[in-house]
């Protein structure tokens, strides 16, 4: 494993008397030992008090204190890189939640007593930008060449969310859970009611964002038990599928593979990080409702395993789930309406069929829906992961009418109705719905034949004014 702190940072390393026994610590060690570049460089400072601390990085910049309660100093330098300082300390569970800790600092813990506090060993190594040397008192090393997520000490217990932060290292790193800290998370799985939402939310998100293999994450749940506090997930696991369209077995193995699948396609990887959050979360959620709508019907003259209006009535339950880890409106309104029409490739697509479904999937779009779709398909081993005629078909025809990336906007405004004498009120919204709904039904494509549409409409209440004008 190498890191290689910039030239900027080592020379501060080396050149401050309060940094002689300094490590870099957390998420740098990790990534570098994962092969991944990271550019925050955490460093964690012993031997000396925090007034120390900051009257010696004083020099090298501007020192920032509001991580005081936490032992932390922000140094910005001269060339704008930030680095976080902080120093060792206790922290004692002193009262339910995450705030309920008594944390003391002191100058005199030794390394390995500061990573015994840190939640996993692949978290506990430190690095030594002296020398060059990995410190690794709890085999974080190993654990990572077996691919094993294991707690550091039983100072784990103290804080429930570590958990969660489990699920989403799985699934990052491809990582299974040793049975020893499965069971340890059993036991603190009343812990889940300490936590802030936002911080379950921050958890699921980097999941979401952030995942390798996904379905990682899922098995950490249910290993640990704490898969009851998201009964919509819970409710997958045993629900069955037809076996001659579903192979893989039950609605949470099918949901684990499309989400395995999910984060191989090249529209994820390119993916904005909200985006990638929108779409995992509807991949998740698309089946929410088969556990309530499965059940045996006579099909094709035998009877089938089917699930008939589950995209339909998932999207409450996305809606529930979502509304729990309080996830912010833009992303739940995008997330439903994929859950509600993942099914939308099996039906007819006419043109209107297709204009209709960019405005009921807005402000989600239809090559996010393509997405969702794809991953869907391509979760069903050893099935052949291919994209289905009715999939390309709804590509290429809503790449045609040019709504696969926005919906269609109306054409026919209020202003041109205030310009031919139309009054505000209600008779000018109902016009405008109306004129809306032919739109979407094809029957004009500009402005010119919107209006020769309204001057024609029959049905349609126009002042005589109006009927003048547009006749002129």
């Amino acid at each position: 494993m190498s890191i290689a702190p910039p030239e900027e940072l080592l020379k501060i390393l080396r050149h401050t008397p309060a940094l002689a026994q300094a490590y870099l610590v957390g998420g740098c060690v990790r990534d570098a030992l994962a092969g991944h570049p990271n550019h925050d460089f955490d460093i964690e400072v012993f031997g000396v008090s925090y007034e120390q601390l900051v009257a010696d990085l004083s020099r090298w910049g501007r020192t920032d204190l509001v991580g005081r309660s936490f032992g932390v100093v922000k140094l910005t330098t001269a060339s704008g890189e930030m680095y976080d300082f902080s120093i060792p300390r206790r922290d004692s569970k002193v009262a339910p939640g995450h705030k309920g800790f008594e944390v003391v600092f002191d100058p005199a813990i030794t390394p390995q007593e500061a990573a015994a506090r840190r939640d996993f060993t692949i978290n506990a190594l430190m690095f030594d930008p002296r020398r060059g040397e990995v410190l690794d008192f709890f085999g974080g090393q190993e654990d990572w060449r077996q691919r094993c997520l294991r707690h550091t000490s039983e100072a784990f217990v103290e804080d429930p969310l570590r958990v969660l932060r489990g699920m989403q290292f799985a699934a990052r790193f491809d990582l299974i859970i040793a049975p020893e800290t499965a069971a340890l998370c059993r036991r603190i799985k009343a812990g889940y009611c300490e936590l802030a939402v936002e911080r379950v939310r921050e958890e699921w998100f980097k999941w979401a964002a952030k995942s390798t293999v996904p379905s990682r994450g899922l098995q950490l749940l249910v290993a640990t038990g704490w898969v009851e506090h998201f009964p919509e997930v819970q409710a997958l696991i045993g629900t069955p599928q037809d076996p001659e369209w579903h192979p893989e077995g039950d609605v949470f193995v099918h949901t684990s593979h499309c989400l395995d699948a999910l984060v191989k396609l090249p529209a994820w990887k390119s993916a904005t990080e909200e985006l990638r959050i929108i779409l995992s979360m509807a991949v998740l959620a698309h089946d929410f409702a088969k556990p309530q709508t499965t059940h045996e019907a006579m099909r094709d003259g035998r009877m089938r395993i089917v699930s008939p209006g589950h995209e339909e009535a998932g999207g409450p339950l996305a809606e529930s789930f979502l509304n729990r880890i309080n996830a912010p409106n833009a992303i739940r309104e995008r997330v439903i309406p994929l859950v509600m029409n993942h099914l939308a490739h099996m039906q007819t697509e006419s043109d209107r069929a297709v204009r209709r479904l960019a405005k009921r999937l807005e402000p989600a779009t239809i090559e996010e829906l393509i997405v969702v779709i794809t991953a869907d398909q391509f979760g069903r081993p050893p099935r052949p992961q291919e994209i289905s005629d009715g999939v390309r078909a709804l590509q290429a025809r809503a790449g045609e009418l040019k709504v696969e990336s926005s919906a269609p906007q109306p054409i026919l405004m209020g202003r041109h109705l205030l310009e031919l004498g139309m009054r505000p009120g209600r008779e000018l919204g109902v016009l405008l719905a109306a004129a809306f709904e032919a739109q979407l039904e094809g029957k004009f494509f500009d402005l010119p034949q919107g209006l020769r549409w309204l001057a024609a409409e029959p049905g349609l209440t126009l002042p005589d004014e109006v009927r003048q004008r547009l006749a002129s």
